[in-house]
């Protein structure tokens, strides 16, 4: 009797499981139902319709959208990969060394990604055009880690804090220099936190909207701000504004597939720590 009343109870957390993904990805594919139909059948049909590939060969052929496309890998990439060069070594530092004003200075950094941007809009538009960097790749890249870096610092510091120092100083005993033992011993062991959040930091900063549409114009334009041209005041081109955002999702859901196995381990380990 309790063997059945477990396996009830285990059947039902499933199909309880099963139809909360269901209703979570929903939108992917109703998106995706969108982007293979003409703008006259969005209305008229729902499952049944004639399927067209035609609003995908439109954005393969409009070089336009290849741009945003690739304006978008150029910043986010940029951006993640100046955070993890910065980030890791300021987590190390919060983590491993005692300063007055260490946690202060550690919470106003977390402050910046919970900041409404439009707050800070305004000032860093000023500040950009004196400095010359609006509409510029490096101006956005520079921007966005507003939105990455905290999230690599924080994430990274609650790593470095569970590695025991005394590792560190017994590699020192045995003669490697810090940068050795950093490299060879430190750097592994937070690999799996430093891929999960460098995929979340790179998913923050490729769907950041405010930023590329009002620091920068159609030079360094961005797929989420470009996806605004297929909306008019006349008409909405639904089939290739939906063909247009399932396009921008491919990067994110390969790389998440790409490193599935370490982006598990990094959200589950490493609790952020104050």
């Amino acid at each position: 009797m309790v063997k059945l009343s477990r396996r009830f109870l285990a059947i039902l957390r499933n199909a309880f499981l099963i139809l909360y993904a269901l209703f979570a990805l929903f939108p992917l594919f109703w998106m995706l139902l969108i982007s293979f139909k003409h703008d006259r059948d969005v209305y008229t049909t729902t499952f049944v319709f004639s399927p067209t590939v035609e609003n995908y060969t439109t954005l393969i052929t409009d070089g336009v959208y290849v741009h945003f496309f690739l304006n978008n890998l150029i910043v986010s990439g940029g951006a993640v990969l100046l955070s993890v060069v910065v980030g890791v070594p300021a987590a190390y530092a919060f983590a491993r060394f005692k300063f007055k004003g260490q946690e202060s200075l550690a919470f106003t950094l977390l402050s910046f990604r919970f900041a409404p941007e439009i707050l800070v809009i305004l000032p860093l538009y000023l500040i950009y055009q004196q400095l010359g960097l609006y509409n510029t790749h490096f101006g956005l890249i520079w921007v966005l880690q507003l939105i990455t870096l905290p999230l690599i610092v924080w994430v990274l510091r609650g790593y470095f804090e569970e590695i025991s120092p005394e590792i560190e100083h017994a590699a020192r005993m045995d003669g490697y220099p810090w940068w050795h033992v950093f490299l060879k011993i430190l750097m592994p062991l937070i690999k799996p936190g430093l891929v999960a959040s460098a995929l979340l930091s790179f998913i923050f900063a490729w769907n950041n909207f405010t930023f590329p549409l009002l620091l920068g114009s159609q030079d360094v334009m961005t797929t989420t701000v470009g996806t605004l041209r297929y909306i008019s005041s006349e008409t909405v081109q639904y089939g290739q504004m939906a063909a247009a955002a399932t396009v921008a999702t491919i990067p994110q859901i390969v790389l998440a597939m790409l490193i599935q196995k370490h982006l598990v381990r990094g959200l589950s380990m490493g609790a952020v720590k104050g």
